[in-house]
């Protein structure tokens, strides 16, 4: 999926992306359009701040886990503990091992993460209950340089037909683009985390660009209950977040 994507060395590459999180037969394409644009400048990220929203288990704010590591296939993937660390203080930031274990909207982008980028420290946030401007303090405590890359996972409509969920998920995104932070959970199963990227992203006059956007009707599976897929990157000012 990678290597049908292509790789742009002459791209700018993202300071944040959102990617979705459905089986790689289903949004796999969409999600390989945006990790595709890492792999000119890989070696600059060294760490990566994922936020997903949590599908199976309740959690009041940002769950981080308990672990350590995160292990998949292609190797382990330490996590920034002292990142993880530096958000203990903020209230909305809990730990909430039973809200990771099965949730699959962080873990599924790990392999592309593992493909494109060098060696890299994971800071995993479940995302739950939380106002958009408590999401973006968070990631305003974490956004760094050069070294840190942010990804929100998040699918767009759930199970409409194909036509109507044409029209509701390019309506998603040209409010996505244009920094307008009032997605509802039918937009977006991630809304609360990317509502967060998108309070912080207006707050410091990020660009953002569509990459992507297809559904489960295009890439694999009938066109009579489709789920929207999108990737979007967004790009800091010369100079970096005002």
């Amino acid at each position: 999926m990678l290597a049908a994507a292509g790789t742009d060395i002459s791209a700018r590459v993202p300071k944040a992306l959102i990617v979705p999180h459905a089986g790689y037969v289903y949004s796999g394409p969409v999600a390989a359009s945006a990790y595709a644009r890492l792999a000119a400048q890989a070696g600059r990220i060294r760490r990566v701040v994922l936020l997903g929203p949590v599908h199976r288990v309740p959690v009041r704010g940002l769950a981080l886990p308990a672990a350590e590591v995160f292990s998949t296939p292609l190797g382990d993937i330490p996590l920034d503990t002292a990142a993880m660390q530096s958000l203990a203080g903020l209230p909305q930031v809990v730990v909430s091992e039973a809200a990771h274990a099965p949730e699959h909207s962080l873990e599924v982008h790990l392999p592309f993460l593992q493909s494109v980028l060098d060696e890299f420290r994971l800071l995993p946030l479940a995302v739950g209950d939380a106002t958009p401007g408590e999401v973006a303090a968070v990631l305003e405590r974490v956004w760094g340089g050069d070294e840190t890359l942010i990804v929100i996972s998040s699918d767009l409509s759930h199970y409409l037909p194909y036509d109507v969920a044409v029209q509701t998920d390019e309506d998603t995104v040209r409010s996505i683009v244009g920094l307008q932070a009032d997605l509802s959970h039918s937009q977006a199963c991630g809304a609360t985390p990317v509502n967060g990227l998108l309070t912080f992203a207006a707050g410091h006059a990020l660009e953002a660009e569509l990459l992507d956007l297809r559904n489960s009707g295009d890439t694999a599976g009938d066109r009579s209950r489709v789920v929207g897929y999108t990737a979007i990157a967004f790009y800091e000012p010369p100079g970096g977040p005002r």
